[in-house]
């Protein structure tokens, strides 16, 4: 068959440009590949036999407001293994699973991964007789690195406030956990090039990147004052015996938390010897309560601003008070009689508290409540923070509007407390709390960001501030709160007494909450002090249960701070006519409740488990030496004949 020449150089042409076009493809990919995707694919090949040995950064310090380090890393060792260097991983699972806390087949499973580098199971930050005996075993492809832990120099100081860190460096509670981002820094790698069973190729090459340190943090906190608040929780849980304490120092004017904390407490170096319920539950910021008695504060500033009551007005107490019904008793048996209201505030007298409650009436009283801060959270940089309860306007009554304004059927947190009292005490600006101060270059040491305070807006005027402040100075010289008292400073503040709810729903018989809360210089505050003491053995009053020891706390406090005693305070009443003898009271058939409150000069015992004192050691009318205890004996009623 013959073929022209004609159609063979076509088919030669087509041919050529065919092969022309793949080759120009080809150039044109290959240049794609090598101009435009070279940088990004080459580095896909690294990552394919790199492998990465990370550094994690150290974290960052954290520091009270005066530079004291309260929590810092340590260097601590870890049991490291190279898979690819070990040749029997069974027996030497088996070995280390006689010295570490994990299973045999948990560490052979790790030692058989495909990995460069691992931590053995349970070989995380190890103390060092385990990593000597590890170490002496010499065994193949395991090794013993430096890697550092949390410590806390101070064991459970302030330990509900720092929190603690875990295992891989991680803040888990508290401080350690709200500021984790800044506190852990960065991680840094060493990278080199190894086949797919690990070994590192020889002559590859090796790159660093270093870690970044995370930064310092420095607290509001005061190491002295927390040192003070902590000394006086133990010494209140050996005194009295109760199911938990707690207490919380800040300034009213900027919200800077100077100390705080509770009992029990727990070692954050030993978190995993701790009952759970111990650091979950931080009370200063999470439990809520009634707050009995302090509350009145919120209600007298409330009038106040109102211009609803006059500290010089008179008001009659004849010991309760009727409400659609419902009678509300004074603490006095009989009532105080005729008193101004800075006597009614003296007295701690709920029927006058209902009485400026009523006066406000429900819509203002509850919109004060909420605008000194209660039934919201304060914001205060910890989380599991609660909110509080309170009752709704739409459900509240004239009685709930009544047990409201002495601080009963309502449920607050103590940081609630110490904020919406701060306010009422420092010119009338609600301030949220905060702990942190400043982040600080760790190597430096410089400032790199300020917490600046942040007002959450005015509550009262100053003018009505000062008449609280002068009002509560006058509880501490001359009404329930005289025992916390202080020679040279002017000190004001308030006591509370609540009954604490059961589960069903009901008030628990002589199991209360006492309380108080105090600030100092009452013209000028510096600090703000509160302490709640949860059904202490014995005589249960926050006037002489809570009051001293918030006395013992401002007293050190204010010394420390350079506050100068002074001579222009309100002198103390003096209660006890007798330096030597008194007169033991009647006290048979007497309601507790009432005693706890007026009879808080005298050192009280009970025995009992009722509500009512069936008999009393020395009997009524004794003359004994002041200071003497009485020992009450209580039951729910009177024996026949009594």
């Amino acid at each position: 068959m013959h073929v022209s020449n004609r159609l063979v150089r076509r088919r030669l042409f087509a041919a050529l440009l065919t092969i022309l076009l793949v080759f120009t493809g080809l150039i044109g990919r290959l240049g794609f590949v090598q101009l435009i995707k070279g940088e990004e694919l080459s580095e896909q090949a690294k990552d394919l036999w790199n492998r990465d040995i990370p550094f994690q950064g150290k974290r960052g310090k954290i520091l009270d407001r005066n530079g004291d380090e309260l929590a810092y890393n340590i260097s601590t060792p870890s049991i490291l293994a190279i898979p690819a260097q070990i040749d029997d991983p069974a027996g030497t699972a088996q070995t280390l699973a006689k010295i570490l806390p994990t299973s045999q087949e948990e560490i052979y499973q790790t030692l058989t991964k495909r990995s460069l580098m691992v931590y053995v199971p349970g070989g995380k930050k190890v103390s060092e007789e385990t990593a000597e005996k590890i170490q002496a075993l010499r065994l193949q492809g395991i090794a013993v690195s430096d890697d550092n832990k949390r410590h806390y120099p101070f064991d459970q100081f302030a330990a509900h406030v720092l929190g603690f860190a875990g295992v891989d460096n991680q803040g888990l509670a508290g401080i350690e956990l709200t500021y984790d981002e800044g506190l852990r820094g960065s991680r840094g790698y060493v990278s080199f090039g190894a086949d797919a069973s690990g070994k590192k190729l020889p002559g590859g090459e090796e790159r660093y990147t270093p870690p970044r340190d995370g930064m310092d943090l420095m607290l509001t906190v005061d190491e002295y004052i927390q040192t003070v608040l902590e000394r006086e929780m133990d010494q209140a849980m050996a005194q009295h015996n109760p199911d938990n304490v707690l207490a919380i120092a800040m300034r009213p004017k900027t919200g800077e938390i100077l100390g705080m904390g509770m009992r029990p407490s727990f070692q954050p170096n030993n978190i995993a010897n701790t009952d759970p319920d111990i650091y979950n539950h931080n009370y200063p910021i999470w439990r809520t309560y009634e707050p009995g008695s302090t509350f009145k504060i919120i209600t007298l500033a409330s009038a106040l601003e109102e211009n609803k009551i006059n500290l010089k007005n008179s008001f009659y107490d004849p010991g309760h008070i009727e409400v659609s019904g419902a009678r509300l008793r004074c603490w006095k048996k009989g009532g105080h009689g005729s008193q101004t209201y800075l006597e009614v505030v003296e007295n701690s007298c709920n029927p006058g508290f209902v009485s400026m409650g009523q006066k406000l009436g429900e819509k203002t009283l509850f919109s004060y409540i909420r605008k000194f801060g209660f039934g919201a959270k304060t914001g205060i940089d910890l989380n599991g923070e609660a909110t509080g309860i309170l009752f709704s306007e739409e459900r509240a009554g004239p009685v709930e509007l009544a047990t409201t304004s002495f601080g009963q059927g309502v449920s607050v947190t103590p940081i609630q407390q110490v904020t919406a009292v701060s306010a009422a005490i420092n010119g009338g600006v609600l301030v949220r709390p905060h702990l942190a101060k400043a982040w600080l270059d760790p190597e430096t040491g410089e400032t790199i960001e300020t917490f600046e305070p942040e007002e959450r807006g005015r509550v009262i005027s100053e003018e009505t501030s000062q008449q609280v402040r002068s009002a509560l100075e006058s509880v501490v010289a001359k009404g329930t709160g005289r025992k916390a008292f202080i020679d040279g400073y002017r000190v004001g503040g308030k006591t509370g007494t609540a009954q604490k709810v059961g589960p069903d729903g009901r008030y628990l018989r002589n199991n209360h909450i006492v309380s108080f809360i105090g600030f100092a210089p009452a013209d000028d505050p510096e600090i703000v002090v509160y302490v709640a003491v949860d059904n202490p053995k014995g005589i249960q009053f926050g006037g002489v249960v809570a009051a001293p020891i918030v006395q013992n706390i401002l007293e050190d406090s204010l010394m420390y701070m350079g506050v100068e005693r002074r001579k222009d305070q309100i002198p103390p009443e003096k209660v006890l006519t007798s330096p030597d003898i008194i007169t033991v009271p009647d006290l048979i058939g007497e309601d507790m409740d009432r005693i706890r409150q007026s009879l808080h000069h005298y050192t009280l015992n009970t025995s009992g488990n009722g509500s009512r004192v069936v008999d009393q050691m020395p009997k009524p009318g004794e003359r004994v030496k002041k200071g003497t205890p009485i020992h009450l004996y209580l039951g729910d009623k009177l024996d026949e004949g009594d």
